[in-house]
């Protein structure tokens, strides 16, 4: 209680006992601390909706709509407070044992409900938008994100922290991450250029455009993405316009941690500089397709493919 309202109440009636205004004044301090400590506890984050999400109190129960969310809340030190989240959600270990609530691409709203969350962390074009916005309707908490880019990967996991109050955990994340990202870039984002083709998949034709997170690592690792100028995710390419673009190296993801048999199809046009070069790579999809902490691990990767691509330039 301030000295200003102190004097106020001392003043108001002289009636009034020195021992009831004494007990009258300590009940208002403690209203007031409650409402402080109260206030203390609320949150609120932008996310890239635009939107201001808001919480009276740290999320205590969590859900998550797709399983790099999943890695990234587990980043924000806020892992204990998931109760679900959808198929696939499988690393770190103990992600496995979560309820599954369906696919990231067809949820299960009873399942949803039943689990009780205060917060909902959300894929923005992953998640079907009517499914999200009943969801809301229903009067839960939504956090809508779309990590893009590297940096924004230590973002959700700073914001999410604060949604559950776990800033103290998050910290060691977001300054690791930090750090490996400005050693990469310190090592190999100014080396000289080369061409390379990433594919996602062979049938149809999967490649990364100019607007992902693949895209971004390419940057990184000084490598310059043979389709950056489409402004679509996960865009279809022909044949025919990869041998015209003429990579010097093609990486390729898959479906799992085993090299794709299709990687080696390019052997059938022995014109393309990777393929002359033997520059055909591997790196397994979960640690460059999720945008969590791990995609510095396949950054690292890509970046020393890259430059061994880089190393045969001259030759």
């Amino acid at each position: 209680m301030t000295p200003q309202l102190f004097r106020l109440l001392m003043n108001m009636n002289k009636g009034i006992s020195t021992k009831l205004l004494k007990m009258f004044c300590v009940l208002l301090t403690a209203i007031s601390c409650s409402f402080t400590v109260h206030l203390s506890n609320a949150a609120d984050v932008i996310d890239d909706e635009g939107t201001v999400v808001h919480l009276v109190k740290p999320a205590a129960r969590i859900i998550s709509l797709a399983p790099s969310l999943t890695e990234i809340i587990y980043a924000a030190g806020a892992g204990e407070r998931l109760v679900g989240a959808v198929e696939y959600s499988d690393y770190p270990e103990e992600a496995k044992a979560l309820p599954i609530i369906g696919r990231f691409d067809l949820l299960d709203l009873e399942r949803i409900l039943e689990l009780q969350p205060d917060l909902i962390v959300a894929w923005k074009t992953g998640n079907p938008k009517a499914s999200i916005n009943r969801l809301r309707e229903l009067g839960l908490t939504v956090y809508i994100a779309e990590p893009k880019s590297l940096a924004s990967i230590p973002s959700h996991i700073e914001r999410l922290s604060i949604l559950a109050a776990t800033e103290s955990l998050a910290q060691k994340s977001t300054v690791a991450f930090k750090l490996k990202l400005d050693s990469l870039q310190k090592e190999f984002s100014s080396k000289t250029p080369v061409d390379t083709f990433y594919q996602v998949w062979n049938t149809p034709l999967i490649t990364a455009g100019g607007i992902e997170l693949i895209n971004d690592i390419i940057n990184l690792c000084g490598g310059n993405n043979i389709f950056s100028d489409i402004q679509l995710v996960a865009p279809k390419v022909s044949e025919e316009a990869v041998l015209v673009r003429n990579p010097m190296a093609i990486i390729a993801s898959g479906m799992d941690i085993e090299r794709p048999e299709w990687l080696d199809d390019w052997k059938r046009w022995p014109s393309i500089d990777a393929v002359k070069k033997n520059n055909l790579f591997f790196v397994p999809p979960e640690l460059l397709q999720r945008h969590t902490p791990r995609a510095l691990d396949g950054a690292e990767q890509m970046c020393r493919h890259i430059d061994t691509a880089r190393s045969l330039l001259k030759n």
